[in-house]
């Protein structure tokens, strides 16, 4: 069986949703298990209403409208009869958020957030599969959360595999089954999120758990590219990358692949294809056994918004064992991911994600024991295979804060 993973922009609006039934018509869709994200920007819009919850409680009610009237146009574009029942399922989801947020007591910021930012794929879902339904293509709508069971840790949630494995395997494979992405649930079956872009992940764990022959990705690009349109022009496709090249791009950031999408793939050789959803019969790029990349040309990666922090001893003490010890442990404590690392005898630079923003209580901890210089909103590049000109075309005009070369990659952190 395959597994096809059908991100946010394919399902943003009535047209994206009715070209999902293209891809499948074109592609085939026997012994299939369709992965479907939030449709368009509404995860950012359901972190608007957690926000909103917590900052400003008068907002909620605009906040939560805002998504209800972004999926009612959908429906009412794909649905022509008003008491169609998918109406009355999409309601139901909506008192549910709306339900929660009344009586949650939990002032935990990570907790509410996977309760209510997971509404986003289960409208998608409900959704799309009515849709296929409707004009013909039969299909079993499955909680997600029901199959991927992972512990209590919100927002970052870390796989039980041997439970999940335990109840993929209930799924039945003959029938064509949609489910949702970036979901699972913990052991008191309260909704656990495995981070930002964990659709593809959610899409190996379950292509790992059932044997899968292949996991397509579609997206709105070819393939995966040598870097973000978005960020760098003349981008080029890669046809084919091997499993190690491609995690050692995702290790870095690249935004086509999840960090966590590779392994299980790996460990059961299952090829990940990246496929776009405009042009289904093209080749896009496969991810598999074997070396590099081809063509083996330079690949650009940014992570914007990053904290730069620059730490030495008050005292001119070496920063050795003992005190990289304790600052990693600060990290840990604060939920900072660490992407770069330079360091010389007494002072230690390093690069780090603050998306769960612990920033400040971090800085009060470093600053005791610390000089402290943090530099925010600096973005860290990356090059793989890299050569002269490619790094001449990154800093040029930019103020380079630290540069590290390898033999393979070079990173600059740039203001």
């Amino acid at each position: 069986m395959r597994v096809f993973k059908f991100g946010g922009a394919s399902v943003k609006d009535a047209d994206a949703v009715k070209n999902v039934v293209n891809v499948l018509q074109e592609v085939g869709y026997s012994d299939t298990l369709v992965v479907v994200s939030a449709m368009g920007k509404i995860t950012n819009a359901m972190e608007k209403v957690v926000e909103s919850y917590f900052n400003d409680k008068d907002a909620v009610s605009a906040a939560i409208q805002e998504v209800i009237d972004y999926h009612n146009e959908i429906l009412s574009d794909l649905f022509q009869n008003p008491n169609h029942p998918v109406y009355s399922k999409v309601k139901v989801l909506f008192d549910e958020v709306k339900g929660f947020l009344a009586w949650n007591k939990s002032p935990k910021y990570a907790f509410v957030y996977d309760q209510v930012v997971c509404y986003g794929e289960l409208l998608s879902t409900t959704i799309v599969s009515s849709y296929l339904n409707e004009v013909g293509i039969s299909n079993t709508w499955l909680d997600v959360r029901t199959l991927i069971k992972t512990d209590s840790n919100y927002r970052d949630a870390q796989v039980n595999w041997e439970r999940t494995q335990q109840e993929v395997a209930k799924i039945d494979v003959s029938k064509l089954n949609i489910t949702q992405g970036f979901l699972g649930s913990d052991d008191n079956n309260f909704t656990t999120t495995l981070g930002r872009e964990g659709s593809d992940y959610s899409a190996a764990i379950l292509a790992y758990c059932l044997n899968s022959e292949s996991v397509t990705i579609w997206k709105d690009v070819p393939g995966v590219l040598n870097a973000d349109p978005r960020n760098f022009e003349h981008a080029q496709l890669l046809d084919k990358i091997s499993y190690r090249e491609a995690i050692e791009l995702a290790f870095y950031g690249a935004s086509v692949i999840h960090p966590k999408t590779l392994q299980p793939l790996q460990r059961k050789e299952i090829p990940l294809k990246v496929k776009s959803f405009v042009r289904p019969k093209d080749s896009g790029t496969t991810v598999g056994k074997g070396n590099g990349i081809e063509p083996k040309i330079p690949c650009f990666i940014v992570k914007k918004n990053q904290v730069l922090l620059k730490l030495s001893s008050l005292d001119f003490s070496f920063i050795v064992e003992d005190n990289i010890s304790e600052i990693f442990k600060l990290f840990h404590d604060h939920r900072l991911k660490v992407d770069l690392i330079q360091n010389s005898a007494i002072s230690f630079s390093v690069c780090l994600d603050n998306k769960f923003r612990g920033l400040p209580p971090l800085l009060e901890e470093l600053k005791r024991k610390f000089k402290v210089v943090c530099h925010e909103d600096v973005s860290l590049y990356t090059i793989r295979h890299f050569n002269d000109d490619s790094v001449k075309s990154l800093q040029n005009g930019k103020s380079v804060l630290v540069e590290q070369r390898g033999k393979e990659t070079v990173q600059l952190v740039v203001k």
